[in-house]
């Protein structure tokens, strides 16, 4: 590992993996198959520490660094993908937005709630007409007197069912493009939100994906995360930190189909011989073993440069998207070395393949990130 990590990361990476192979690996397969939600997992999560990872102590948080945090974050990806978009949504976007942009009664009201797993938190950016454009979204926001009236419908959000806190983007301003968007913190219950479709989808399918229905939806002006018109700017801040939080659930997921394969490889006998014997099939270990280490380096170098105050967006657009891509070239790789066994679910790599395919479109798409890298390295202001 070129990365030099201190003791107290290696410490909190450790606990972390004892924690995700006794507890959250048990039941990975089961949750798959049902959908149910783990919210006790999340609880002894939030005990752990978990669920408020970067928040400051005094606001119930660990007040730890990127860096133990995308450790954490891998070592539940290796046991569980679905587990680990929830934990990197509510740690990553939902928590880290409140701290960084809340006022004080805003961060003593919901940080604490939110480290102990009292609540998930759900972020409402795209809408069925707008994702990787945000600007297009239609959703409003409308003040009357002391509140905003919200209306308009969110989609593909994760937690929308089972988060209790959910920070949603609309416009306030709609002359105004991305400078009239602003953000609002709306709790589960409000009278006008409603819990829409849930999607069904192929993987990472303990965690709800859901529409979130706003119907005037009256919302406190205290709520209003930041001032009017930071909506956009939140949102953007808030994905740069996501990204590198899906590069963390990339390398850990990539990891548990690397260990996988080499398991299988070592216990399959084909011509005589375990079928790790073969150059052909040692080869594609050593280039899946080259491809993780990489994505690490990228995750752990956009990791860095946050917890050193350096501006990071272009670097966690580079973890994002390669470790994305990676871990799809990866578990493809890990799955035909099972052979025909990897498409059974008596295998984890099957479900894992199903886990991965996601993580190249939300939060930015590859082709996203792309246009992000290539406007810093050209300079290019023209596109947001």
């Amino acid at each position: 590992m070129f990365f030099k990590l201190t003791d107290e990361q290696l410490m909190i990476q450790s606990m972390v993996r004892e924690f995700s192979r006794k507890v959250i690996a048990v039941t990975a397969a089961e949750r798959d198959r049902t959908k149910e939600f783990p919210t006790e997992n999340f609880k002894k999560m939030g005990e752990l520490g978990l669920m408020g990872m970067m928040v400051p102590v005094a606001y119930g948080g660990e007040g730890t660094d990127t860096v133990s945090y995308v450790l954490a974050l891998s070592e539940i990806a290796y046991s569980c993908a679905s587990t680990a978009v929830v934990m990197s949504v509510h740690n990553s976007i939902v928590c880290e937005s409140i701290n960084k942009f809340g006022t004080e009664d805003q961060k003593k009201k919901y940080l604490p709630r939110l480290t102990e797993a009292e609540i998930i938190g759900a972020f409402a950016l795209t809408e069925p007409h707008a994702g990787s454009d945000p600007v297009s979204q239609s959703t409003t926001a409308a003040r009357e007197e002391d509140a905003y009236v919200i209306n308009g419908t969110k989609r593909f959000i994760t937690s929308g069912k089972n988060g209790g806190l959910v920070i949603v983007t609309a416009k306030t301003d709609e002359a105004k493009r991305h400078k009239g968007i602003s953000a609002f913190i709306v709790e589960q219950g409000t009278p006008g939100l409603t819990v829409g479709h849930t999607e069904d989808k192929m993987g990472l399918r303990a965690s709800d994906t859901t529409d979130l229905i706003f119907e005037n939806c009256r919302v406190p002006a205290e709520n209003r995360l930041g001032e009017e018109g930071d909506g956009f700017k939140i949102a953007m801040t808030a994905l740069d930190g996501g990204r590198i939080g899906i590069s963390a659930q990339s390398v850990g997921l990539a990891t548990a189909a690397l260990d996988a394969a080499i398991k299988y490889t070592k216990q399959r006998d084909q011509f005589g011989q375990k079928i790790s014997k073969f150059q052909g099939l040692r080869w594609m270990i050593a280039d899946i073993a080259t491809e993780i280490e990489a994505a690490r380096q990228l995750m752990f170098s956009a990791a860095g440069m946050k917890d050193r105050g350096e501006k990071y967006s272009m670097q966690a657009s580079m973890a994002k998207l390669f470790a994305s891509e990676m871990v799809n070239r990866v578990v493809g790789k890990c799955l035909q070395l099972h052979g025909g066994y990897g498409v059974t679910k008596d295998y984890p790599i099957e479900r894992m393949y199903r886990d991965a395919r996601v993580f190249t479109i939300y939060e930015g798409t590859s082709e996203i990130q792309r246009i992000v890298i290539s406007n810093h390295i050209l300079k290019d202001k023209r596109m947001p």
